[in-house]
């Protein structure tokens, strides 16, 4: 099974992570967005990452694929069959996909992937003002909602801890330190579920690879 794109992509980390805590044997082929590679681009044909090939199946969009997965790969369940729970998992995912990513990217994009990858100068007024301005009321949100040394739903892990997790790091690799007196939940559940097997290899990686 391989999984195209870049683990520095929150979308492709997260699905990255999900694979790990259900066990699910991946290679990860690195490609970047729009990437003319032929492989890629039959399982995402708008060329967004990360995409899929399970044997002859394709899916793109990490959402898609990690619903594919948990219908495929039902143990260990990482979204829940109850209603009201499932509800609440799939809330989390898209709040992270979109308000948490969206304001991250903008840190992310223009403080590294402009400089180091594109090598060209990124936006940095846009930055700040996204730390500043938009960040505050995202982490504000979450240190109200993350119960204290729990999970986001239930008792147990999920999809939702897995989603919220993977744009956080994002804002650490652009430099973004977040108050631990300010946001006591949010640092420890950052630091718990960064710590955990499906996260941590990716992120020494990924630290390693800017420290270059």
């Amino acid at each position: 099974m391989i999984l195209y794109g870049s683990t520095f992509s929150p979308f492709v980390r997260k699905a990255v992570a999900v694979a790990g805590e259900k066990g699910i044997g991946l290679e990860v082929k690195a490609v970047g967005i729009g990437d003319p590679d032929p492989a890629f681009r039959e399982a995402s044909p708008f060329g967004k990452m990360p995409a899929l090939a399970d044997g002859d199946y394709r899916l793109a969009d990490s959402s898609a694929i990690v619903h594919y997965w948990e219908a495929k790969f039902p143990e260990p369940a990482l979204i829940p069959a109850d209603p009201e729970a499932r509800g609440r998992v799939v809330w989390f995912d898209e709040f992270a996909d979109t308000l948490l990513v969206g304001c991250a990217g903008k840190m992310f994009f223009n403080r590294v992937v402009a400089p180091r990858f594109l090598k060209r100068d990124g936006d940095l007024a846009l930055a700040d003002a996204a730390e500043r301005d938009e960040l505050p009321p995202l982490l504000d949100y979450l240190e109200r909602v993350i119960p204290e040394g729990g999970w986001l739903v239930g008792d147990g892990l999920t999809l939702a801890d897995v989603a919220v997790a993977s744009p956080l790091v994002n804002l650490g690799h652009a430099g973004v330190e977040i108050d631990p007196a300010r946001y006591p939940r949010v640092t420890d559940f950052a630091e718990r579920m960064h710590a955990r097997p499906s996260f941590a290899p990716t992120i020494a990686r990924e630290r390693g690879f800017l420290a270059r």
